[in-house]
């Protein structure tokens, strides 16, 4: 890999951390780089790296890396994501207290969040039942599609 490459990955990363991005990913002229911030749970269980492990830039492909072990859990959590890109807000207006909680119950029918998108309030839904076990968004802060808003129990 070329320095100029790796100055470039430096950059975007710099950017995710600027910009609080939890995903980048990029594909161009046979090259395609993922990159994502790892969650706690992910921190705290992972394996440490290799100290010196070459960087390896293979062909679009699927991904070759595999995720980092997860803890044993009783139940797996099921995850409710962005139906599309905005901004999540976790209550209605900035004085009211959020529509969820870790410990809250919710229904499929149960309104978790908003999502601002082309400045139109977009109410979410659980679409799943359980007990929220994390909020993983920021409230205020951009989401893209797909991207883990809360884990259910």
């Amino acid at each position: 890999m070329d320095p100029k490459d790796l100055k470039e990955i430096k950059t975007i990363i710099d950017l995710m951390k600027k910009n609080d991005l939890s995903v980048f990913e990029i594909e161009r002229e046979g090259f395609r780089l993922k990159l994502q911030k790892a969650t706690i749970a992910e921190t705290t269980s992972a394996a440490p790296a290799e100290p010196h492990a070459p960087l390896k830039s293979t062909p679009a492909a699927p991904e070759t890396l595999a995720a980092a072990p997860k803890p044993i859990e009783s139940a797996p959590l099921k995850e409710i994501v962005s139906p599309m890109v905005g901004t999540f807000y976790r209550s209605g207006a900035p004085d009211a207290s959020p529509f969820i909680d870790v410990g809250s119950e919710v229904t499929e029918d149960t309104v978790v969040c908003i999502i601002e998108a082309m400045k139109v309030m977009n109410e979410i839904k659980a679409e799943t039942s359980g007990v929220i076990a994390e909020v993983v968004a920021e409230s205020g802060k951009p989401v893209q599609f797909g991207e883990v808003l809360f884990r259910v129990r």
